[in-house]
């Protein structure tokens, strides 16, 4: 049996009842995920077959840390045949959702070697389908239509949608040609996955009976961040066998703006009246004195599963409330306390935290910490290799090394425009599902080209001889030709260069694009293990280790070395840190200006709550007389959220009138920066962030 003796008596409640639905309310820095492991873990030890066992959460890092801690907690048995037994399901919703259509989607029509398109490629397609409407000198945001149409199209019909009328109008006008248009590229985007999961299960009973006999002991992380297209996906699932827990926290819920539902948490009980509630409150992150903070504050909240926090690591030291001259001299002080911290304390930089509600607030510290030297990372940076112009490359690259690449194809066949409509596409792509054969095959049948007009089968044609001819000069090449100017030549010939110019406004912004372009177009002839291979071998082997850069990049996000972490609070859920600065703690920046337009305020507590509870050992928060925008210094005024924290636990002061150090402080204080530099040498500035 599992020792689960290291447990406290309300986390062991939730690792043992396993039988029946229950709802584990677990507070910030409560130990879920060491819940969840351990309650998979007993499942194990009891003798529940692990293919039975469905566990979602929301991101891969958290499926993957899961899938790590099980391992170490109940090491894989190896069959008498030598192969490894089966593991539980361990995955992000969507991850769940391709494995269910993978082995169904045929029965909505759909090829299985789908493509799912993120959300560089879902503004593309929305792009071009907004260029074919006829919206005057309107000017439209294609990501916040975009945003429009996920949360209409997960909606549930009874639910309310508190968005700008013009952009939900749009939204549901753009609807129908946006999921043509990816279902003529047989692609998919995050939101289908769900949807296609539900019409599955909807439409064909069988796939909804395979699928819960599958998974009959169903666990939901966050459950609070649910919408109301995956509470239907869960419900579907485990109605019948009724063995579904849900573990979260109504007061982290900060994700109403792109449709999540905090409902779906607070009434459990409606869907699931025989639920047991275990309510999590020991926090083994912070002092209690930012716990105390941080329950003042969200009590103001008036619709919540109660719950009060506490920890065994004593009070800690107050928080510390400073108002600043304006958010330059705000920038400062953080940097200033950050490096005093290093020099007195010997705390790294890396365990230092600055939390901001907007982007745009982080502009002025990175350049106080860029003038300071000192390193740092912004956490939520849009990946190179997601950059449309990059996928489209590549997905031309892919086209030529192997023309039965459906989906990298389908990308480009109408990239840049060339008369192969959505509609043309759909017509082929459904031709090559009848004669089960790859899209660009079916497209060289000249029974196929002449069910069209003769503009389109000339366009065809073209195509088709463009991806031909550039990959004859690749076989036809002597061995170590340079790829980087077939690949220039085949972007000129495909008129890829001349769409880049044309696509954007600005100049600016176009040279950029093509900058990134001839960055990879100069990886190709990198010198390495593959110069000595024949064109069309080094051009395979070159995208598989483009394909390594990818992964490398994202790992890289992993492991942090010595950096100031630099993120928004909506990005920091989940993380912690040894000492955190929230700056900006002003009336419009938090609560944000359109929480009172929208009725969101409960949710802008939150996220407070949120920022709140990611410290562990000390809290400092910070906000301006004034703020810098557009070039002007315009008044700003302190946050309505600062009087709700019982002052008994902050220390308030001004940046431009701090206390004098005593005179015993003050020598202590400059004997430990002597003591510091003295054991480690006087360091060398560090180089700024990239």
């Amino acid at each position: 049996m599992l020792d689960i003796s290291g447990l406290n008596p309300q986390q062991r409640e939730a690792v043992v009842t396993v039988e029946g639905p229950v709802l584990i309310l677990a507070g910030a820095g409560t130990g879920k995920t060491g819940v969840i492991t351990h309650r998979i873990g007993w499942m194990l030890s009891k003798g529940i077959p692990p293919g039975q066992i469905l566990a979602v959460t929301f991101t891969t890092k958290a499926a993957r840390e899961m899938q790590e801690r099980i391992r170490r907690l109940v090491p894989t048995k190896r069959a008498k045949n030598g192969e490894k037994t089966e593991r539980p399901t361990i995955c992000t919703f969507h991850s769940l959702c391709v494995r269910i259509l993978r082995r169904h989607i045929d029965k909505l029509g759909y090829k299985p070697n789908f493509s799912i398109y993120d959300e560089a490629e879902q503004v593309g397609v929305v792009k071009r389908v907004l260029g074919n409407m006829k919206l005057g000198n309107e000017k439209v945001q294609p990501r916040e239509v975009l945003g429009a149409l996920s949360r209409l199209r997960n909606a549930s019909p009874n639910d309310r949608l508190v968005m700008d009328p013009t952009t939900l109008a749009l939204a549901r006008h753009l609807q129908r040609n946006y999921e043509s248009a990816l279902r003529a590229a047989n692609a998919v985007d995050f939101d289908d996955l769900i949807l296609l999961t539900l019409k599955l299960f909807r439409d064909h009973e069988d796939a909804l009976e395979d699928c819960r006999d599958r998974y009959r002991y169903v666990m939901v992380d966050e459950y609070q961040d649910t919408n109301g297209s995956q509470f239907e996906l869960v419900r579907g699932l485990a109605e019948e066998h009724r063995n579904l827990c849900v573990v979260g926290d109504d007061d982290q819920s900060i994700y109403g703006w792109r449709g999540a539902q905090v409902a779906n948490l607070l009434d459990f009980e409606k869907h699931f009246p025989e639920v047991r509630v275990v309510r999590l409150e020991q926090n083994y992150r912070s002092t209690n004195t930012i716990l105390k903070a941080a329950n003042q504050v969200i009590r103001n909240n008036p619709r919540r599963r109660g719950k009060e926090l506490w920890s065994k690591h004593g009070d800690g030291e107050k928080i510390r409330l400073v108002a600043c001259e304006h958010d330059e001299a705000e920038a400062q002080l953080v940097v200033d306390d950050i490096q005093v911290a290093k020099m007195t304390r010997q705390i790294p930089w890396g365990d230092q935290a600055i939390l901001f509600r907007t982007n745009q607030q982080s502009r002025p510290i990175e350049a106080a910490l860029r003038k300071a030297g000192v390193r740092y990372r912004v956490v939520g940076g849009q990946s190179f290799f997601d950059r449309l112009e990059v996928r489209d490359f590549m997905a031309y690259l892919k086209v030529v090394a192997n023309p039965s690449d459906d989906a990298s194809l389908l990308r480009i066949a109408n990239v840049p425009a060339r008369g192969l409509s959505d509609v043309t596409m759909e017509r082929i792509l459904a031709a090559s599902h009848e004669r089960k054969s790859s899209v660009f095959a079916v497209m060289r049948h000249t029974d196929v080209q002449d069910q069209f007009q003769e503009r389109t089968r000339h366009a065809l044609r073209d195509f088709l001889t463009l991806i031909e001819n550039a990959r004859q000069r690749l076989e036809q090449s002597v061995v170590g030709q340079p790829l980087g100017a077939w690949a220039d030549g085949l972007l000129n010939e495909a008129g890829y260069w001349d769409h880049l110019r044309k696509s954007e406004r600005n100049p600016d912004v176009a040279d950029g694009r093509m900058r990134n372009l001839k960055e990879m177009i100069a990886t190709l002839d990198a010198p390495g293990p593959n110069a000595g291979l024949p064109a069309l071998e080094r051009l395979t082997e070159s995208l598989a280790d483009l394909a390594l850069d990818t992964d490398r990049q994202d790992d890289s996000d992993e492991r942090p070395g010595d950096e100031v972490t630099l993120i928004t609070m909506h990005s920091c859920k989940g993380l912690e840190f040894p000492h955190v600065h929230i700056v900006g703690m002003e009336e419009g920046l938090l609560p944000h200006n359109r929480s009172k337009e929208e009725g969101t305020l409960d949710e802008e507590r939150r996220l407070f709550y949120v920022a709140l509870t990611r410290a562990r050992f000390t809290l400092t928060l910070t906000y301006s007389a004034g703020r810098k925008k557009y070039g002007q210094m315009l008044p700003a005024h302190p946050s309505s959220f600062l009087r709700e924290l019982p002052m008994d636990l902050v220390d308030h002061e001004a940046s431009t009138a701090r206390k004098p150090v005593a005179a015993g402080s003050g020598k202590g204080l400059f004997a430990s920066m002597r003591d510091a530099v003295e054991k480690k040498g006087t360091p060398p500035p560090s180089p700024p962030a990239a």
